[in-house]
């Protein structure tokens, strides 16, 4: 499905951004603890978005498949944003909402799991 593949291109083309944006300009403005909660939230937005590239090929197999999608996407905005905003504001408000990105990116890695299973 063209949806996934282009969620998965946009994910690593912010990742890679995000990621220069990090080693590059963001280093000399915010602590190295939360230099490292900005880089967790790349790592994790960029692992994911390889996933929706190949939920894109599976997607055709199943609705698991697309479930998986839809988790990771909504794993990236949640998880991963969530990093970045508390990152760079150092409120730890935000973090609140990470813990349900993580879930999510979980739960994609069960539909994977199952569409597999179930193919």
């Amino acid at each position: 499905m063209k949806f996934f593949g282009a969620a998965g291109a946009l994910g690593l083309l912010i990742g890679v951004l995000l990621g220069a944006f990090a080693a590059h300009i963001l280093a000399g403005w915010i602590s190295h603890e939360m230099l490292n909660v900005f880089e967790t939230g790349v790592r994790y937005e960029m692992y994911h978005s390889l996933a929706l590239l190949a939920v894109a090929f599976l997607s055709s197999k199943g609705k698991l498949f697309r479930y998986a999608g839809a988790m990771y996407i909504a794993g990236i905005v949640l998880f991963s944003f969530s990093l970045y905003v508390l990152a760079i504001t150092g409120d730890p408000s935000f973090g609140i909402i990470t813990p349900i990105g993580g879930t999510a990116f979980i739960a994609g890695d069960l539909f994977l799991l199952a569409g597999f299973l179930k193919i």
